[in-house]
């Protein structure tokens, strides 16, 4: 039941939101039990929830409802001690809690309620203003900027809803009407417990004595007529009675004027006026806070000032609202603006004959830097604007108007007071100019004096003017401390700048490059010799000449009138362990000096190669000479095995910084012509080793000749197996690889692929063999053709397409490799 109870609340939240429809409101008992009934005449729950709205049922409900479902599982308790032929009607729950409960759980229903209250208010509203208040209010901090109008956002944060606490103590003074609930205990002799509810008319109906009359009456007022009237029944002195407050009832208010959404609303009997207005969705933009009014029985009952609440706290005012009253929000009277260094600048509204201090204290006062003496402020005179200044004795005085806007200033940025000193002193900063420091003396003392490095001979004092221009003045510092000069007075805003000796003379650097082991610049240092820089510079490396050792110097002449034609010296000397030996004796570097420290000519690093595949001794080997060449490191590896296809030999190499850079060229020219896509999905990119066609049966053949390579770097000689197959790759109609035969043609192995495709460019076929080398077909080809090797038919291109030769690369023509022979044709 509860939960179709629950899916009921949530269809009249999106239905019927917050605005009554009938003229009487219904209990929460009422309203379980209707649904009890329609469940079980099979009505939908649209028509239940159309039912109910018109029958007065309200969001104040459906609060208590998810406050019930909320806590813990409801039970219901029965009372003891009834009078005889008592209806059991008339008996209800021990609870005191102003709420209704029912048997079962429902452990989502208060998740679904509370997810849908968060609508509730804006169900009714056009799709206009449903966006406004979805802006309007939400649950974050309270934001505000310079054009929002101070407090209108109050009635429009969710979190802020200013409902009334239905867990309160009953107030004394609160009315009882048509709707309440009120319960009376008695205990003692007797005991029992009613609970009644206040009928239409005003009155509860109590067994064995009858209807008594409870409208309009305090609960303090009610409680005294029922002890009366109980007491005719419950005659014996022993018996205790008490009376409180169950279930309140539902009241019908109209909010009017300038609020977001005005019209009828069904309110909880403990509602206030602040209740009202943000189920309203608070004021309009032209709505006043100062001047909520309440109209009941036709007349003003109270005026409200939002203000008081906000600046103060004080809720006095914050009146709890009856049946029928009506909340009106009139328009503002008067509507300024303050700006500048105040803590809050923006719009406030003003009461007639508030004043500017008044509205100085709305803003919160004034920022750590404004101008306090006066204020200016910007008004409409009826046909045109005028400036009015405002002085601090006349802010309590001066009434403002709607329309004004107040400006406040900032304090001047400049000091009235201030000293400085820059430069070599051990404690440089600002200070105060005051009767106990005023003279470049005793600035000076107060920066703990000068430093070690301080040039004495003259200093600096900057000096401001009275027009606000600077003029410098020459300083003797040196006579000034040792008072053989006068002391010079201080002003506001002085600046003295003492420089260091370092600030005025270059002192430079020497530089050290070469086979050192720590290479780069140092700071110069009277007297350094070559030795200090070296052992500066971390000493010799290994490869270092100790025969030759140079020093540049620059020439310089201040004071030269022509150019000259000898623009430097070199000077050379020889070292041992780190000390000149073979040189100028007494040598002495001077700034801006640079060494370089040649390498050994007879120094050289191992070069390693690798030789892998069908040799007896694989692996890496150190080149002997400059020269080797490939049939020295068959050779030195016990030459070939009797399964290695010495034809198909191929050598890997590394690209030096020159080769690197033509392939990057080569690289960026692809991508140019196939996009970067493509080149993407290609994997084009520049490798660090490439492919080198050679024939090593030739150089095997004839040890020194051209095919012989030298060898150099990084190398890799791979002598592989016998391989018996020939691949068929391009523009064929299935490529395939097929065993090698002896003495066949192209066109052979051409047809085992199942011959040209559609789009071959036969003309163009072209070999790869397993050396790396590439040939094209000529004639037949059948003295081309060897084991291993590979057949490609390009495809037909209307130009010159890079996408084509990258699309027949394949293991025997790497990318690679392509890329090595394109960079060497570009030379």
């Amino acid at each position: 039941m509860r939960r179709q109870f629950v899916r009921l609340a949530l269809c009249l939240f999106l239905l019927g939101g917050s605005v009554a429809y009938a003229q009487s409101g219904m209990t929460d008992n009422q309203v379980i039990e209707y649904v009890q009934q329609a469940l079980q005449q099979g009505k939908d729950q649209q028509t239940i929830a159309m039912e109910l709205l018109a029958k007065g049922a309200t969001q104040e409900q459906l609060l208590r409802l998810k406050s019930q479902y909320s806590g813990a599982t409801g039970a219901s308790a029965t009372g003891s001690g009834s009078l005889a032929g008592e209806d059991s009607s008339l008996l209800g729950s021990d609870s005191r809690a102003r709420k209704t409960t029912s048997n079962g759980t429902e452990e989502d229903a208060s998740e679904f309620l509370e997810t849908s209250l968060t609508n509730v208010d804006k169900s009714m509203w056009s799709e206009d203003m449903q966006k406004t208040m979805k802006k309007r209010r939400k649950l974050t901090t309270v934001v505000t900027s310079e054009n929002d109008v101070f407090g209108r956002n109050i009635f429009n944060i969710e979190q802020l809803t200013f409902q009334p606490n239905l867990s309160m103590a009953t107030p004394e003074n609160y009315r009882l009407g048509p709707g309440d609930e009120v319960i009376i205990d008695v205990w003692g002799a007797s005991q029992n417990t009613m609970r009644l509810e206040i009928s239409p008319d005003g009155y509860v109906n109590i067994i064995n004595l009858g209807p008594v009359y409870l409208n309009n009456m305090t609960i303090q007022e009610a409680r005294q007529l029922l002890k009366q009237e109980l007491g005719k029944i419950y005659a014996d002195s022993g018996n205790n009675i008490q009376v409180t407050l169950g279930n309140i009832r539902t009241i019908q208010v109209n909010v009017m004027g300038e609020v977001m959404a005005p019209g009828t609303y069904a309110l909880s009997s403990l509602s206030t006026v602040f209740h009202a207005l943000y189920v309203a969705g608070g004021v309009s933009d032209i709505g006043s806070l100062r001047n909520v009014q309440v109209a009941r029985g036709g007349k003003t009952f109270a005026r409200l000032d939002v203000y008081e609440y906000i600046m103060k706290g004080q809720i006095q005012d914050d009146i709890r609202l009856q049946d029928g009253d009506v909340v009106i929000v009139p328009t503002y009277d008067e509507l300024v603006k303050i700006t500048g260094k105040v803590k809050r600048p923006m719009f406030y509204e003003m009461k007639n004959g508030e004043s500017a201090a008044t509205l100085l204290k709305y803003a919160g006062g004034f920022a750590s830097d404004a101008y306090k003496k006066s204020i200016r402020v910007l008004r409409k005179d009826g046909k045109e604007f005028s400036v009015k200044t405002v002085n601090d004795i006349d802010y309590s005085a001066f009434k403002l108007l709607d329309g004004d806007v107040i400006s406040v200033d900032s304090i001047l940025n400049r000091f009235n007071n201030r000293l400085e000193v820059k430069g070599a002193v051990y404690h440089p900063g600002v200070f105060e100019l005051s009767g106990s420091l005023n003279t470049v003396r005793q600035l000076v003392e107060k920066a703990d004096g000068l430093l070690g490095d301080a040039f004495t001979g003259r200093a600096v004092l900057y000096r401001e003017r009275e027009n606000l221009t600077k003029e410098v003045l020459p300083v003797d510092i040196q006579g000034i401390l040792n008072g053989t000069s006068p002391d010079i007075a201080l002003q506001k805003n002085d600046i003295l700048y003492i420089p260091s000796i370092h600030d005025l003379q270059d002192m430079g650097k020497v530089t050290i490059s070469g086979e050192v082991n720590k290479p780069g610049s140092y700071t110069y240092a009277d007297h350094m010799s070559l030795e200090d820089l070296v052992i500066t510079a971390g000493g010799l490396k290994e490869s270092a000449s100790l025969v030759r050792v140079d020093v540049s110097r620059r020439i310089r002449d201040p004071r030269g009138t022509t150019e000259p034609d000898v623009i430097g010296q070199n000077f050379s000397f020889g070292l041992k362990d780190g000390f000149v030996v073979d040189g100028e004796a007494g040598f002495e570097l001077q700034p801006y000096d640079q060494v370089f420290v040649r390498r050994s000519p007879s120094y050289n690093e191992q070069v390693n190669v690798t030789v892998d595949g069908e040799v007896l001794f694989r692996g890496d080997y150190t080149l002997n000479t400059k020269s080797e060449r490939l049939s020295s490191l068959i050779q030195r590896a016990g030459g070939v095995s009797r399964y290695a296809y010495v034809r198909g030999a191929k050598l890997r190499r590394v690209a030096n910084e020159e080769e690197l850079r033509r392939m990057e060229d080569v690289v960026k020219m692809m991508r140019r012509e196939i996009g970067d896509a493509m080149a993407n999905t290609l994997g084009l990119k520049v490798d660090s080793t490439f492919t080198v066609g050679i024939d090593l049966e030739a150089a095997l053949a004839n040890p020194g000749g051209d095919a012989d390579l030298v060898l150099r770097e990084g190398d890799v000689l791979t002598v592989p197996e016998y391989n018996n197959t020939v691949k068929v790759n391009g523009a064929v109609m299935m490529p395939n690889t097929v065993s090698y035969a002896a003495g066949k043609s192209v066109k052979y192995y051409l047809s085992q692929a199942g011959g040209y495709s559609a789009n071959a460019k036969k003309s163009q076929k072209f070999i790869i063999y397993m050396n790396g080398q590439v040939a094209e077909v000529k004639g037949s080809g059948k003295k081309q053709i060897e084991p291993g090797c590979e057949i490609v038919v390009p495809n037909k291109t209307k130009k010159f397409n890079f996408a084509n030769i990258v699309s027949n690369a394949t293991s025997f023509a790497s990318l690679a490799t392509m890329l090595a022979s394109l960079a060497t044709m570009m030379k």
